[in-house]
């Protein structure tokens, strides 16, 4: 391959993409590039990546077992403190068991092809790309429902090799719109389907706390296996597999990203019990309610200015420009006035649909989210 033309076309498409170093702690403002900035772009939705609680656990943490875990967890890499926080996640998710992964990417592609590796799997065409990549895996026939769309999905069900497998993002990553979860728990009973559902943007942030599937009314008994990260709002890294005891037996005894890598480091499992505290305190509940008003006072002014907002209320607004180009001179522009609001473009999101995804975190204050709303609005003719 001529990876120097492929790379001048993917720079003539508006599509090359770079790394760009960041100085200290995630938060409200960071600085990026050496520029100081608004940060609209971190998936720490609660602030809870540089919290002095989490930090401290963190700390703590490494006093007490170290850098790193040595091993597989199948080999001598089970520190204690995993087995704690996998009794805290599911506790959280109302499910029997939960097991820890390195990220959640790992997590899903582990857990499709373990939980899937026959019939057919169905994913709507907008499920983060790790659900896409572990059913490509996973050994089952994948096809693709229209994004949301049930009586598509509906009328998918009957035809297709089972078992059946659906499998969906609970909050959509991009767009920022809900799954019809009771909707897709339906039709999974009724067909006798596996429901997986991928809570990475709920978790801490919905249902009080407990994700998506709580905030519609489901229990674990409706959406058998839920996948969440470690890494958004609760603030670090990794990520788990909740579901029955029999299914995470499954997953520690076949589950290929689990048996074939070194464990997480265990401070950081510290860290993640620490961000849970908080999570299912009232400071968490405090932490929420300001992300709400955050997030209501963002998609006003986005509403204002004639983009489309998302229904659902999560921190996650899009303002759609379509054009690769564009979005990515309207990024460019936002960052020259201190705000960094990313340029999303295919193939993260399809064609036609490039983005600035700006995303709304609890320590916000109300003069950043202004100052935002007043960047995105002088840079409207941007092209």
């Amino acid at each position: 391959m001529d990876f120097s033309a492929q790379l001048d076309a993917l720079k003539a498409q508006g599509r090359y993409r770079s790394l760009t170093p960041v100085d200290g702690a995630q938060g409200a403002e960071i600085v990026f590039g050496g520029q100081p900035v608004l940060n609209f772009a971190s998936n720490n939705y609660l602030g809870l990546a540089a919290h002095p609680r989490v930090v401290e656990a963190v700390h703590r943490g490494l006093d007490e077992w170290g850098f790193g875990a040595g091993a597989a967890r199948l080999i001598c890499g089970d520190a204690r403190v995993f087995h704690r926080l996998e009794e805290r996640l599911a506790a959280l998710k109302g499910a029997q068991a939960a097991v820890l992964f390195n990220s959640g990417y790992q997590a899903n592609l582990a857990l499709m092809q373990a939980l899937a590796p026959e019939g057919t799997i169905l994913c709507d065409r907008l499920n983060h790309a790790s659900l896409i990549d572990g059913a490509r895996l996973a050994g089952a026939s994948l096809k693709v429902y229209r994004h949301g769309d049930m009586g598509h999905l509906a009328g998918m069900m009957g035809r297709y090799r089972t078992p059946l497998t659906i499998a969906t993002d609970g909050v959509f990553s991009m767009d920022g719109d809900l799954a019809p979860l009771a909707e897709l728990s339906k039709l999974a009973r009724e067909h006798h389907a596996l429901l997986i559902v991928d809570d990475a943007h709920g978790t801490g942030v919905l249902g009080d706390g407990r994700g998506s599937v709580h905030a519609a009314g489901l229990s674990a008994s409706d959406v058998p296996v839920q996948m969440g990260t470690l890494g958004k709002a609760l603030g670090g890294s990794g990520a788990f597999v909740a579901g029955s005891r029999e299914q995470i037996d499954w997953l520690v005894n076949t589950a290929r990203g689990f048996i074939f890598t070194t464990a997480m480091p265990p401070a950081l499992a510290c860290g993640a019990l620490a961000a849970l505290d908080i999570v299912e305190s009232d400071e968490g509940a405090v932490l929420r309610g300001q992300l709400a008003e955050n997030r209501a006072r963002l998609a006003a002014g986005i509403g204002q200015l004639g983009y489309a907002v998302p229904d659902g209320g999560t921190p996650i607004l899009p303002v759609v420009v379509g054009d690769a180009a564009r979005a990515v001179a309207i990024s460019k522009r936002m960052l020259a006035a201190g705000v960094l609001a990313p340029a999303v473009r295919p193939p993260t999101v399809p064609e036609g649909t490039s983005r600035l995804r700006i995303t709304v975190m609890a320590t916000h204050t109300a003069a950043q989210i202004d100052h935002l709303l007043a960047a995105l609005e002088g840079c409207r003719d941007a092209s």
